[in-house]
């Protein structure tokens, strides 16, 4: 636990460039559990994607068009999802925002 950093502040953390004027940050991370900031232009799109990781997501700013297996809805600020394991989703950001998306377990992939 020593080893585990467990606070992070708002200027902290690298940004991935995704293309299309998105990008993404990991916040902190244990092996259990991941925090990551996704920005999106308006437009932009997080194509429809499944992973076996449990992903939550906290729209902590814009409007987005969001699917989740079968189920299409529009959330905003405030709202948030679940995607759960092997199930596709993804998002379409109807004005500029930001979701913060939690992974259980961690994803690798967005290490370095």
């Amino acid at each position: 636990m020593m080893d585990t950093k467990l606070f992070a502040r708002g200027d902290e953390g690298e940004w991935v460039d995704l293309g299309q004027g998105n990008r993404r940050r990991v916040i902190l991370h244990t092996d259990e559990l991941m925090l990551v900031e996704f920005a999106f232009e308006k437009g932009g799109i997080g194509a429809l994607h499944s992973h076996p990781h449990v992903q939550g997501s906290y729209i902590a700013e814009g409007k987005f068009e969001v699917t989740v297996g079968e189920r299409t809805q529009v959330l905003s600020t405030g709202d948030s999802f679940i995607a759960p394991s092997g199930v596709v989703h993804g998002v379409k950001a109807l004005e500029a925002g930001r979701l913060i998306d939690s992974f259980t377990p961690h994803r690798a992939d967005f290490l370095k």
